[in-house]
């Protein structure tokens, strides 16, 4: 049964979700609304949605309302600012928040919602903007069972691969555990491969090599040929890793665990973001072990 769908936060993965929604799926996506008006009312003409200029407003034109914004900050922005907010006149309406932020803030966002009379599920994305418009996203979702059910079909028809990971915050605790592996993977391919070229190693045989031996991993496959002809145009950016990479620590810090590695690449991450290299791709990692592409390389 399709639904009337609005959208927080349309940059390239929340527009693409919603253009598989309606374009692909027969669902009406009704409202849009992003602090980019410019991106906003470019979606709305394209789909017929209204572009609001209230959150509100977002709740009101539908069933469901997905949410894909950058940081904590910005959640709490959009479910608790005073004046406006989605929870206003929110019973009987549902959020799915896909971004990956910390699991303490969808768990605020959660009661909140409750309090409200709203049901409320996180649906941490582990993909890229193509598998958004395609509808192949890998979601992890958090909160409760019942709520789950009820919208597994607009969840299937978002994703390809489907996994309730829990109650409230516990597909963001996963989400934060594959982004920070993932994270760790591309800064040690990175170190690998720029190694490799200042020993003057032919790359694509190493890379050859990588992929039959212990070397081998998915960033292997997606980042290696970027990282090489550097091209860094941004799927997942370097700030985002540095973001993500940040969650990881803040969830070891409160359990007293030490984790090393993640510390090293955060820093990375944080180096490139200080640098200005922040909006490039987390491949551009690569930037900073390549000999003779950085000054302090």
């Amino acid at each position: 049964m399709s639904q009337k769908v609005a959208f927080v936060g349309v940059g390239r993965m929340g527009a693409n979700m919603a253009r598989h929604l309606q374009l692909d799926c027969g669902h009406e996506v009704t409202a849009v609304y992003d602090i980019n008006k410019e991106a906003a009312a470019e979606l709305a003409k394209e789909l017929g949605a209204k572009n609001c200029d209230k959150l509100a407003d977002v709740t009101a034109a539908a069933d469901v309302v997905i949410t894909v914004i950058t940081n904590d900050d910005a959640m709490r922005d959009i479910f608790f600012a005073g004046e406006d907010n989605l929870l206003k006149e929110a019973a009987g309406k549902t959020f799915i928040n896909c971004a990956t932020l910390s699991p303490g803030v969808h768990r605020e966002v959660y009661l909140a919602g409750k309090a409200a009379g709203a049901e409320v599920l996180e649906g941490a994305m582990a993909s890229s903007i193509s598998h958004a418009r395609e509808g192949n996203l890998y979601l992890m979702i958090g909160g409760d069972e019942e709520v789950f059910n009820k919208h597994r079909a607009l969840l299937d028809d978002l994703s390809l691969n489907l996994r309730l990971c829990g109650p409230a915050g516990k597909a963001a605790e996963v989400k934060a555990l594959v982004n920070m592996v993932m994270n760790i993977n591309t800064a040690g391919l990175a170190e690998g491969l720029g190694l490799a070229s200042a020993l003057g190693l032919d790359l694509n045989m190493v890379c050859e090599i990588f992929s039959q031996t212990g070397a081998n991993s998915r960033v292997l496959e997606t980042d290696s040929e970027d990282m090489i002809a550097r091209d860094h145009d941004c799927w997942f950016s370097a700030e985002h890793a540095a973001k993500d990479s940040g969650i990881a620590a803040s969830l070891a810090a409160q359990e007293g665990l030490s984790l090393p590695v993640n510390s090293a690449t955060k820093a990375q991450y944080d180096r490139m973001t200080a640098e200005g290299l922040g909006d490039l791709d987390k491949s551009g990692i690569a930037e900073l072990t390549f000999p003779g592409r950085h000054a302090n390389s």
